[in-house]
């Protein structure tokens, strides 16, 4: 079997990374849909179970991945570069939503969806790290508060602004390195970038799967109450375990080797179940529990931010790891 695989080329490997990926979120969906019937015949008032509707919420998301990614490694490098940024682009309309903005921030908002955004994923396409990496958090966050001051409103202006520039880095920041990382050059690794993509996801969504699923088991009380009742330092601790060597095992679809692998895939877990934990606090700043609710879409975007929070934090740190390390 190994050397079949070893056999086929680069796209055709891929392909069949996603057919295996497909078959067993089929085989997961199908088993939780069979034991949400069985839930439901045992307990007819319990609408399926608070565990397996969490579950289900998470199975939702990887689906939700996998789809965008198969969709941007099928439609070729320009079209995922575009379909990234139309996902910032929804995700910090999201964002942006929830904060409130006044007449004066116009023309930053403008700047920010306009003209900020575009030019990140226009870097990023073309290969422009050096550039990519600091014009949002030196070029672009001492702009915005310029052009808010031309406007001439100072009602809480430092809080305006520093929403809109944590709304940027977040959402476009963080967002723009997943399709960077499929135009990484490594020697003998051409073509392969969408492995690269898929163990950042595999890790992080391992991790924070994990994470959820002990916290349930072992009923532990949360470490940061206020801000999420499923955190704990055990349960985090024990995801992070998974998610790691869950990347060590999968090294061989990564340039990286066993051990290298598993620092990565530590590296992206610490950085997504952190990264979701500050969503949690922003969350419950502005009074919310999801970014937007099944049929409400409070937001504009129905919850956009609550898949993807986790990877717009690794992301960037995951990148430029693997790109400091490996010097490409």
């Amino acid at each position: 079997m190994n050397q079949f695989l070893r056999s086929l080329t680069p796209t055709e490997q891929v392909a069949a990374l996603f057919v295996i990926v497909f078959g067993l979120l089929v085989v997961v969906s199908v088993t939780a849909f069979l034991l949400t019937l069985r839930e439901r015949a045992d307990s007819p008032n319990d609408g399926g179970g608070e565990e397996l509707a969490d579950f289900r919420r998470l199975l939702a998301t990887s689906w939700f991945m996998v789809v965008v990614f198969w969709i941007a490694w099928a439609a070729g490098e320009r079209v995922a570069t575009v379909l990234f940024a139309l996902i910032s682009f929804f995700a910090l309309r999201e964002f942006i939503t929830l904060s409130p903005t006044r007449r004066g921030d116009h023309r930053s908002l403008i700047l920010a969806f306009f003209v900020v955004l575009p030019i990140q994923y226009w870097l990023a396409g073309t290969e422009h790290f050096d550039l990519f990496t600091v014009f949002i958090p030196v070029y672009v966050f001492l702009a915005v508060p310029v052009v808010s001051a031309l406007a001439g409103d100072t009602h809480r202006f430092l809080e305006r602004n520093a929403k809109l520039q944590w709304g940027i880095m977040v959402c476009v920041y963080g967002m723009s390195h997943v399709p960077a990382l499929l135009l990484l050059d490594f020697k003998d690794y051409e073509g392969k970038g969408a492995f690269l993509v898929f163990f950042l996801v595999f890790v992080v969504q391992t991790c924070m799967a994990m994470q959820h699923l002990v916290t349930r088991k072992l009923k532990r009380p949360p470490s940061a109450p206020q801000i999420s009742s499923s955190f704990n330092w055990t349960s985090w601790l024990i995801g992070m375990i998974v998610g790691s060597v869950g990347g060590g095992l999968l090294s061989f679809i990564t340039p990286f080797k066993p051990a290298q692998a598993l620092a990565m895939a530590f590296v992206a877990c610490v950085a997504g179940s952190m990264g979701h934990l500050v969503m949690k606090a922003l969350k419950r700043d502005r009074g919310v529990t999801v970014w937007g609710r099944r049929g409400v879409s409070v937001t504009g975007a129905n919850g956009l931010l609550d898949r993807v929070d986790a990877l717009c934090f690794a992301a960037p740190i995951f990148f430029h790891s693997v790109r400091w390390y490996f010097g490409v």
